[in-house]
């Protein structure tokens, strides 16, 4: 594998660490067109390591956000907001609980938003991640097949 190679593979699993259907998936495509193997392997990477840095960073921002509003506010309750956006989200963890968050993540949040969702309501780091990825790999597969089974449609499209 020649440095050109590395710097392909580094470049498609770190749009797949953000974001698999908005960043990831057009990335990989540009990057491999039809090496799928590669494809596949690189985004699943960029899914399970996106998952595990982004549960963790999301713990800490949200430590460091109590340990901050401990300081400003020491007996104070902040006041609850609640936007449209808000509710949706509470009506998903109430509904589908973290499976929800998750299935949903590599979709239409993503992977640091959902990570971030699913540490805020979800303290278990091990199961966040473990859902989180299981989905993400889950998703990279249908992304995959899909364009497998479109490809010859999407190139006589763009050619």
């Amino acid at each position: 594998m020649d440095s050109n190679e590395i710097w392909k593979f580094i470049s498609a699993v770190l749009a797949n660490t953000i974001s698999l259907s908005k960043i990831g998936t057009p990335t990989i495509i540009l990057i491999y067109g039809s090496n799928y193997v590669m494809a596949l392997l690189s985004s699943c990477i960029g899914a399970v390591l996106g998952t595990v840095v982004f549960t963790y960073l999301s713990a800490g921002i949200l430590k460091w956000w109590d340990r901050i509003r401990e300081k400003w506010f020491p007996s104070k309750k902040p006041k609850k907001i609640f936007t449209k956006g808000n509710r949706r989200v509470i009506n998903i963890k109430r509904r589908f609980g973290l499976v929800g968050i998750a299935v949903i993540t590599p979709v239409l949040l993503s992977i640091p938003i959902g990570a971030f969702l699913a540490e805020r309501f979800y303290k278990d780091k091990k199961k966040v991640i473990l859902y989180l990825s299981v989905s993400g790999v889950a998703w990279c597969f249908i992304f995959y097949f899909a364009f497998l089974f479109f490809y010859d449609t999407f190139k006589a499209l763009f050619n």
